[in-house]
């Protein structure tokens, strides 16, 4: 029989705007009620979420998981995402030679890391799928039903990576990244391939103007935004039309190489940037999200707490600077000292990060901190915060 978690004393997000105070059962990997749960039975794991909002599990729609050891790369701002692949791209030198000797398994799993700590359960990882290490106790869901490629410039076999993707899968692909002529005509390029229709989804797509924003629009396709990564590398990201538009939106976080930070960061840039409410922004790392990655809906117990205050979830969202519990499957991978101690967890391991303070999660940080350390000495830093254990 499965065990029986019960979340009790927190308001659960029925919406960006809206909790109600009431206990989460889980039962296995599923949520099986919710409501007052009364007596718990014998074998019952009880967790107090007093003055925590409990919300559906964030989704990172755009990573690149190997590369967030990293600092930023690259000097100034760019034209286009080409120049800068061009520029920083020296695996003979210094810092990618350090990077690469550390075993790319190791550096998969740090990037999961980066979104656990960010309460974020799902990931879409923009990099070939690596099922030995994803379906080994990651430390967060990588998505697998979808077709990629890189980008025009990268990938000659477009077409055909987009005609082998089944009809009821998003295909993603890095599109006008970057601020000149060439990012302006992809759209309309991809159109002529016959890859632009209501399973694009456009990473990035700071090039579209009014013309490429009306024919994304017209084709049903979709937009991932990287707000802190677009202004990085070329000084300016979505604009004010293309929010408005009308295409659907996702936020992801890029990976450290250009981006700050992780998804909570991205959210804050987001908003800085941009004015949008907070209720916007919740729904562009939970249900919009959700439906541009085509994700399908189930009781799946992913889910995580922050900080309550009283506020609407979206509002406590964009406020909070860590998760204080994600479960994901039913199974707890991060929880808080404060929380620790009202439910005691063994088997996880410390973390100590900047600028976030301590966790506990279900990783082996020892073994994961060491592989780093011989390739990176002492100074470890994961999406720009350093490490400790």
């Amino acid at each position: 029989m499965d065990t029986l978690l019960i979340l009790r004393g927190g308001r659960v997000a029925i919406g960006p705007d809206e909790a109600v105070e009431c206990d989460v059962e889980v039962a296995g990997r599923v949520i099986r009620s919710l409501g007052k749960a009364g007596k718990p039975p014998r074998g019952a794991k009880v967790l107090d979420l007093s003055g925590h909002v409990i919300m559906p599990g964030l989704i990172n729609a755009h990573d690149h998981l190997e590369f967030n050891l990293y600092s930023r790369l690259g000097r100034g701002t760019y034209r286009n995402a080409g120049g800068w692949a061009r520029e920083v791209y020296r695996p003979d030198e210094s810092p990618i030679k350090e990077q690469l000797r550390i075993p790319k398994g190791i550096r998969l799993i740090w990037g999961g890391l980066k979104n656990l700590l960010s309460g974020v359960t799902t990931v879409c990882h923009h990099n070939p799928r690596n099922p030995a290490v994803f379906d080994r106790n990651f430390p967060v869901r990588v998505v697998k039903r979808f077709g990629w490629a890189h980008s025009l410039e990268f990938s000659p076999d477009l077409k055909a990576r987009f005609q082998m993707t089944p009809p009821d899968w998003p295909f993603i692909i890095h599109l006008g990244e970057g601020v000149d002529r060439t990012a302006k005509q992809e759209i309309f390029q991809l159109d002529k391939l016959g890859t632009l229709d209501r399973r694009t989804v456009l990473v990035h797509a700071i090039g579209l103007y009014e013309a490429g924003l009306r024919l994304a629009k017209e084709r049903g396709a979709s937009i991932i935004w990287c707000p802190s990564s677009n202004l990085f590398l070329f000084g300016r990201t979505l604009s004010e039309r293309a929010l408005a538009s009308g295409v659907p939106i996702a936020l992801g976080s890029d990976s450290a190489l250009t981006a700050d930070g992780d998804l909570l960061d991205e959210l804050k840039v987001a908003r800085k940037v941009s004015g949008l409410s907070s209720s916007v922004l919740y729904r562009m790392v939970t249900t919009d999200a959700a439906q541009i990655l085509r994700l399908r809906p189930g009781r799946a117990a992913d889910l995580v707490a922050f900080p309550d205050g009283r506020r609407s979830p979206s509002s406590a969202l964009l406020r909070a600077n860590r998760p204080e519990l994600v479960v994901i499957g039913g199974k707890v991978k991060l929880i808080s000292p404060g929380l620790a101690h009202r439910f005691p967890t063994p088997r996880l391991h410390t973390l100590q990060v900047e600028g976030r303070g301590e966790f506990f999660v279900d990783a082996d940080i020892p073994r994961l901190y060491e592989r780093a350390r011989r390739a990176l000495g002492n100074e470890i830093r994961l999406a720009g915060r350093r490490l400790s254990v």
